[in-house]
């Protein structure tokens, strides 16, 4: 694909991903100066797009494709035991097959953490992810990797697929690794880094699978010929040499794994990574970022990532700005601008309520899994050009209230999880999301929301089931929950921007309770500023059928989540209680950003 003219692309609208590849990520595809080769800025470009790809998965993805990877080291580590068990030891010939491992695990784009260094650190470097966040991804794929290599030397111990003059060629290569001296082990390992990172900068640089695989095999069969040392095999002699018996688990571990550790990180970091960024021009990626090096994290959140604020700065990500603020942000995700504005319409009244506040509109246009791959350039800045026309609407409504306003596209198959990752990124006080069988959040069940359920919300959220909003006649059922906290704030911004009649109802179990409930519900209600509503206190202890009969004459239910976590009840399907679908109007479902650890989360 020729190269695209970027003359009107320049208004705010491109991607990073579209300046950084042109199928799915924004990579050049072919080069600017001659077409089959890339200058360094444009393999630079192609890295830092993978790194995206690496940084933003989650840990469960990570880990199992690098599970993946440490068993097929087992495939390095079989045949080179059993081919220098039939040669004799040659060392040439002994090593011939030494390299398919890899290069079934970097074709077949499996997570190897030597392979791995390179692209998370570019990413780094250039200050788009924070150094907690490519820690965890060194941790998360380094877990996955000795798991995987621990199992292969397991199956290799126990399973009786090495010959027995296998076994004994295999026992001789670890036992080399545990005699040589530590620090021998982390100059030989640096040089096995650097040979592995170089592979990882070379395959960037190639445009066709032939040629990775020859690049894979040359380099990678250096090591066992040189008698370098890689961690991962080196994990899996290891632990081979530990279920036979002949090593203790610690001292392997600290005499022999750490050393190539160290020197594999030290060889892909320093040695190649760092040279080659600084290789690069100081307009790598200037044309990808619509603002600069303030798009950047600060140098506290690239130290200290979430505990400072952002840990990473998305590469998708389209801005139209006309006012900003910091004071107050409401994230609205759409799938629709034409027909969201009852959802855009409730952000504005609860941030209408606030002294200085930002609505922030995002545009989630959501493609295929399997073809998101497909896009290619022309078509995403088509996306993108036809969402920002539609939100030209969305920045005219959102003009007539007393609200600053931002909108942005995004462009992803990913699309519940590209909300969490939205508000993140966005600093977001409170997003405001619509519910229903047409919206693309329902794909919260097929994403993966036990990764969300085991952490704290990165704002606190409203799900709006919205059936001809009003808020005019507003139902509050209170209980004694942060969510329900939430819930008094929401209704009492209603009732300051657009009048609402409020009713708050608590349940209690039995007339003997009434006085106490009465007493509760009058001071929570005096408490949160909604002393003026009507109270009604119901002693059947039917929460939900309480509330079913107190909600037939009014517009809007504003219920704060279960202590269980409003997602856990996405996931299952049951919202809250399932009065959700027996009422007649429209339903507002708050939870609050508390923090609870996965226990409470998942199960109350």
């Amino acid at each position: 694909m020729p190269p695209q003219d970027d003359s009107n692309g320049a208004n705010g609208v491109e991607t990073v991903r579209e300046a950084v590849e042109q199928s799915r990520s924004g990579a050049p595809a072919v080069g600017s100066v001659v077409r089959d080769r890339f200058t360094s800025d444009e393999i630079f470009q192609r890295i830092v797009a993978a790194a995206d790809e690496e940084i933003t998965s989650g840990s469960r993805e990570l880990f199992f494709s690098a599970l993946a990877a440490g068993f097929a080291i087992t495939i390095t580590f079989l045949l080179y035991a059993s081919l220098t068990a039939t040669t004799g030891g040659d060392t040439i010939v002994s090593a011939m097959l030494y390299p398919l491992g890899f290069i079934y695990i970097i074709i077949g784009g499996y997570q190897l953490y030597t392979e791995n260094t390179l692209p998370p650190v570019a990413l780094t470097l250039e200050r788009l992810a924070s150094i907690p966040a490519l820690l965890r991804n060194w941790l998360v794929v380094l877990a996955g990797n000795f798991t995987g290599g621990g199992l292969g030397a397991a199956a290799l111990a126990y399973g009786g697929v090495l010959s027995p003059e296998g076994s004994e060629a295999a026992l001789s290569l670890a036992q080399k690794g545990i005699e040589t001296s530590p620090g021998t082990l982390f100059v030989k390992a640096a040089f096995a880094g650097l040979i592995v990172a170089g592979v990882v900068w070379v395959g960037y640089a190639a445009r066709d699978t032939m040629s990775r695989i020859v690049v894979v095999y040359l380099a990678f069969l250096a090591i066992p010929i040189g008698g370098l040392f890689h961690v991962v095999v080196s994990f899996t002699e290891m632990l081979y040499l530990v279920f036979q018996n002949d090593l203790s688990l610690l001292v392997g571990l600290r005499e022999f794994v750490l050393p190539v550790l160290l020197g594999n990180t030290v060889g892909g970091v320093v040695l190649v990574t760092v040279v080659n960024y600084f290789q690069t021009t100081e307009s790598r990626l200037e044309s990808a970022r619509f603002e600069g090096s303030t798009r950047q994290l600060s140098l506290r959140e690239w130290v200290l990532g979430g505990f400072a604020g952002r840990s990473y700065v998305p590469l998708v990500d389209t801005s139209a700005e006309v006012q900003r603020s910091s004071d107050y942000r409401v994230l609205v995700p759409i799938s629709n601008p034409r027909t969201e504005s009852p959802l855009i319409d409730l952000a504005c009244q609860i941030a209408s309520a606030r002294e200085d506040a930002t609505v922030h509109v995002v545009h989630v246009v959501q493609v295929p899994k399997r073809r998101a791959s497909a896009y290619d350039r022309t078509q995403r800045r088509r996306i993108v050009d036809e969402s920002n026309e539609l939100l030209q609407g969305v920045r005219d409504h959102v003009g007539d209230y007393d609200v600053g306003c931002e909108t942005s596209t995004v462009v992803s198959h990913r699309s519940f999880d590209e909300l969490f990752d939205i508000a993140r990124r966005k600093d977001a006080d409170l997003t405001v999301i619509g519910w229903g069988e047409n919206q693309p959040w329902s794909a919260i069940r097929t994403e993966r929301p036990l990764t969300e359920l085991t952490s704290r919300l990165p704002s606190d959220f409203l799900v709006l089931r919205e059936r001809a909003l009003d808020e005019s006649r507003v139902l509050l059922p209170v209980a004694r929950s942060p969510h329900a906290d939430l819930s008094a704030e929401v209704v009492a911004s209603l009732q300051q921007t657009v009048g609402s009649a409020v009713t708050l109802l608590h349940v209690v179990d039995g007339a003997g309770e009434r006085d106490t409930g009465e007493t509760f519900l009058a001071e929570w209600a005096a408490e949160r500023g909604l002393g003026d509503a009507d109270l009604v206190v119901d002693d059947s202890g039917d929460v939900e059928a309480a509330i079913a009969r107190e909600a037939r004459d009014k517009s809007l239910l504003v219920i704060g989540a279960t202590e269980r976590g409003l997602f856990t009840r996405l996931v299952t399907g049951s919202l809250h209680l399932g009065v959700v679908e027996e009422v007649d109007c429209s339903v507002l479902i708050a939870e609050r950003a508390t923090g609870y650890g996965i226990l409470r989360r998942l199960f109350g």
